[in-house]
């Protein structure tokens, strides 16, 4: 049996591109969910696609980190599906692991993606590190747009903090918000 797994990672995304792909190579049974991939174990649908799976069943999915955000996550769960006897196809990289040329390809696959997220987190740590030497706080968010002193002034001149956002255009938990980061 033919057993699909799709999976998006935000509720603003769609399904329907991976589910119409998996039903066009004929998948019987469908798990889908919108989680992040970031952690297998909070990832119930993929838990229960791997519990029902069984010998000589092949998961289909449409991009290897639609199942798996590492290489090592992927290992894991490539080795439990071949303990139960399960194979693993990825349409988009012609990857098929019920053959020895498709399970070739697809550990050289993996290396290759595992290798591409070790490039981009190492350039990623240099343009920070960069931005520090500098001077530059890159994770500290973009600067108030109103000083203290006018949120003060307002709140004088209007007699409460309500008025004051009122009268200066913000939200009342912003004047609250700049009189607490500014003490």
């Amino acid at each position: 049996m033919l057993i699909g797994y799709a999976r998006v990672s935000t509720s603003g995304q769609t399904l329907e591109t991976q589910i119409d792909k998996l039903e066009a190579a004929g998948v019987e049974k469908i798990f889908k969910e919108k989680k992040s991939g970031a952690r297998a174990d909070a990832r119930e649908q993929l838990n229960a696609m791997l519990d029902y799976v069984r010998e000589g069943d092949v998961v289909v999915i449409t991009k290897m980190d639609r199942m798996a955000r590492s290489m090592r996550d992927l290992l894991n769960l490539v080795a439990q599906l071949d303990e139960k006897g399960v194979g693993l196809k990825v349409l988009d990289q012609a990857i098929d692991t019920t053959t020895p040329e498709g399970k070739m390809t697809y550990q050289i696959l993996g290396v290759v993606s595992e290798f591409e997220l070790a490039i981009r987190k190492q350039r990623i740590d240099d343009g920070v590190a960069r931005l520090r030497e500098q001077g530059i706080e890159p994770f500290k968010g973009r600067p108030p747009k109103i000083k203290k002193e006018e949120v003060e002034k307002a709140i004088e001149e209007t007699g409460s903090k309500a008025a004051a956002a009122k009268k200066l255009g913000i939200s009342r938990d912003s004047v609250y918000r700049v009189l607490r980061q500014a003490a």
